[in-house]
């Protein structure tokens, strides 16, 4: 095996190696070096991800899972979107005992990239196509706008990639310690409200730099989120970097810059850097923070490389003053911050678009899709005369270009796939990872629990539905374990997978209760994360009955336009278990 990483680094400047940090050396590149400080980084060193197609290709697809190099598997087959997925019938109990090859089966999850959600129906078809021929029907929405599919074989592979490619769509760096799919707004392009459209950016970044063998060894994963329109649709406070429009008194529409954001088992939201970003420097800047956490983001230990914990220990005043004089062409101008949204982010409804026709958002149960129903919603949106449609951030869909006389026609079609565009509380706010039934790190299942729970739910509380006193929004993420892929600490409540004691001696599956965290799209005043209580633990059985109970404890005491969020964080421990 050979590399081909050819970074060149330039001495650090005195504005890299002045102020706060870590008291030993981390593995920074600019200052350490680039000599491998663990195992992991040797592996990446020795060759570079993105090579494991050419034998993906040429020798794994011919001669099967058991020829392929262990590294390759469970290293740099993530490069082109490959996890290998949960072996059926392993419980929860040894997800932490057993080893990855025990855990794993001799399928994948594939991961189709699809930056800024964007799909034309043409694409659509071929994802649904290749999920019935060769994924059992599987098709799940994540909440990073991907489509994933299930039980694919390595044999299938290249023929999978070549048609995926002919439509327009790849799978690299979908995972892996690279930059990972690009967020965009869903609505980029057609809102009437929108403060600028993203779209070139997110093609020009995509286009240049996914695939470049030069940013192909992160530290670790790299998450980008961009958007122009106010309701601020990316959840650019959980990304590594994200730009959000806003309009500058002087210079006009453009970007505000965010970097450091990141959730799993060490939560911290990203930092504004008081600087604007003209749209034609978008890419330029993008690259130039990327360049930083390649550079200089922690490579020692695993669980500190993320681009949010060289933020803690610089400051978003020095990340600026580096950037700027190692990576930029020209400083940056100061900005204002983007106004607090006055609107949801998830887009589910009826919205006229700026051309005069609608964007209608609609809701699956939890991201749960099939292979067939995507085949479907293709066919019923030409039949209706819409050729587009976008994934979101938020496991929904969003169907474009909808003449106004084809709306009720077509939202009529789309209910009998499992999509609605009015759907109730919890299924819209309901957000589940993959869990156990497919993820060799969960504890405990995700969709299905989260599903029966939603059922359950819309019956519970239908008289406080019918009164018109549930709340407009209240999110309910559920996780199956501690690595928070569902964002459990910025939901109102979250909940994070673990096995609980059943009272006889063994176990069942529960999870920790976090409570009142939230994003701009989740209109609080402020970004905030959850707060967990000793012992706030719930049963997977007994989860629709601590929902239920909370909110109507809420709906008794909230104050006169308080969020559920503002009130969890008010009231006593006590009322909250």
């Amino acid at each position: 095996m050979t590399t081909s990483q050819t970074v060149e680094l330039a001495p650090a400047s005195d504005a890299a190696l002045t102020g706060p940090g870590p008291s030993k050396p981390q593995g920074q590149w600019k200052i350490d070096g680039t000599e491998p400080l663990n195992g992991n980084e040797e592996w990446k060193s020795q060759d570079n991800g993105l090579n494991v197609r050419e034998r993906i290709e040429q020798i794994y697809s011919k001669h099967g899972f058991d020829s392929i190099d262990p590294t390759d598997l469970h290293g740099r087959f993530r490069w082109w979107g490959l996890y290998t997925q949960r072996k059926p019938g392993v419980d929860g109990g040894k997800t932490a005992t057993l080893s990855v090859e025990e855990i794993e089966d001799k399928y994948f999850m594939l991961r189709v990239r699809i930056d800024g959600g964007a799909l034309t129906t043409d694409q659509l078809r071929v994802i649904a196509d290749i999920s019935i021929e060769f994924g059992r029907d599987t098709a799940d929405l994540s909440d990073r706008q991907n489509i994933q599919l299930h039980w694919i074989r390595v044999e299938d592979v290249p023929e999978i990639w070549r048609r995926l490619e002919d439509a327009g769509l790849q799978t690299t760096e979908a995972c892996g310690d690279v930059p990972r799919v690009i967020l965009g707004s869903p609505v980029a392009g057609i809102a009437a409200d929108e403060i600028l459209d993203p779209t070139p950016a997110i093609k020009e970044i995509s286009r240049k730099y996914i695939g470049d063998p030069d940013l192909a060894n992160l530290p670790r994963k790299y998450k980008t989120a961009i958007s122009g329109h106010p309701s601020q649709d990316v959840v650019h406070e959980i990304n590594d970097v994200s730009l959000i429009g806003v309009v500058h008194p002087e210079l006009g529409a453009g970007y505000d810059l965010w970097v450091g954001g990141g959730l799993s088992t060490n939560p911290r939201l990203a930092e504004r850097l008081n600087a604007f970003v003209p749209p034609e420097r978008a890419a330029e800047v993008w690259y130039g923070v990327t360049c930083i956490f390649r550079d200089y983001g922690y490579r020692r230990m695993r669980h500190r490389a993320r681009m949010k914990f060289l933020l803690k220990d610089w400051g978003a005043e020095k990340l600026r003053r580096v950037l700027e004089e190692e990576y930029l062409e020209g400083p940056l101008p100061d900005g204002p911050p983007a106004e607090r949204p006055t609107s949801p982010g998830d887009h589910v409804g009826v919205h006229r678009q700026k051309d005069g026709r609608f964007f209608l958002g609609v809701a699956p149960t939890v991201g749960r899709a099939s292979g067939s129903m995507l085949r479907r919603l293709a066919e019923a949106l030409e039949a209706h005369g819409s050729f587009r449609l976008r994934t979101t951030p938020h496991q929904k869909l969003v169907l474009l270009d909808v003449a106004e006389a084809e709306v009720e026609p077509l939202l009529a079609d789309v209910e009998t796939l499992g999509l609605t565009a009015r759907p109730s509380l919890f299924r819209r706010s309901t957000m589940a990872c993959t869990g156990i039934e497919f993820c060799k790190l969960a504890i405990v299942d995700t969709k299905d629990t989260a599903a029966a729970a939603i059922d359950e739910l819309e019956v519970r509380l239908a008289d406080l539905a019918e009164a018109g006193t549930l709340p407009e929004q209240l999110t309910l993420n559920v996780n199956g374990c501690p690595n928070s892929c569902a964002r459990i600490q910025t939901a109102d409540i979250g909940l994070k997978g673990q096995l609980l004691p059943d009272g006889d001696g063994g176990q069942t599956p529960g999870f920790q209760v976090h409570l009142g965290g939230g994003l701009a799209s989740n209109e609080r005043d402020e970004a905030g994360l959850g707060r967990t209580i000793r012992g706030l633990k719930v049963t997977a059985d007994g989860l629709a009955d601590y929902v239920e109970r909370m909110v109507r404890t809420y709906v008794d005491q909230r104050h006169d336009g308080e969020t559920f969020a503002e009130w969890s964080h008010r009231a006593d421990d006590e009322v909250l278990k």
